[in-house]
């Protein structure tokens, strides 16, 4: 053999190459490899998710106004982390509640724009959230921010005509 060759050698001496594998005429190995996207963990299920969707729905559909649920880290001041990102509803914020809920830092906030503060008064909120308090130390998430919802939703009352 001279250097620089290649020598190839037969399927019976090399064996069948395993599944995914191509070998090219020049010698060339070529592998495939099954592609599978990095999905992001959530913490909840299809379900939940469903639930927690049909909620928001439901609520913002009967009042009229638009509820909103973050699930995250507010930052130091959980209070300006909330109102930040209802200010970041944009032209609807007014209108518009935002359920801001900080599992590891164990907060909730709840931030009424000025148009949803006339039907939702901060007593109703408060005791939303003493309804979502007592779901989340039962270990129920998704159970305790229906319930908020709803308790808001009912507080809030049909939308106007």
């Amino acid at each position: 053999m001279a250097a620089g060759e290649m020598v190839e050698q037969s399927q019976a001496q090399a064996g069948e190459p395993e599944f995914g594998v191509g070998i090219l005429p020049t010698g060339r190995r070529s592998v495939a490899r099954m592609y599978e996207s990095a999905t992001p963990a959530s913490p909840f299920s299809v379900q939940q998710l469903a639930r927690l969707d049909e909620a928001l729905t439901l609520a913002s559909r009967e009042t009229g106004i638009d509820f909103s649920v973050y699930l995250g880290d507010l930052g130091a001041d959980s209070r300006a982390g909330a109102e930040k990102l209802h200010g970041s509803i944009g032209t609807a914020a007014p209108g518009s509640v935002l359920i801001a809920v900080s599992p590891g830092e164990r907060v909730v906030e709840i931030v009424t724009g000025t148009d949803a503060l006339q039907r939702v008064p901060d007593r109703a909120a408060k005791l939303a959230v003493m309804s979502m308090v007592a779901s989340f130390k039962e270990g129920d998430l998704i159970g305790g921010l229906v319930s908020g919802l709803r308790m808001l939703a009912d507080q809030a009352g049909s939308a106007p005509a």
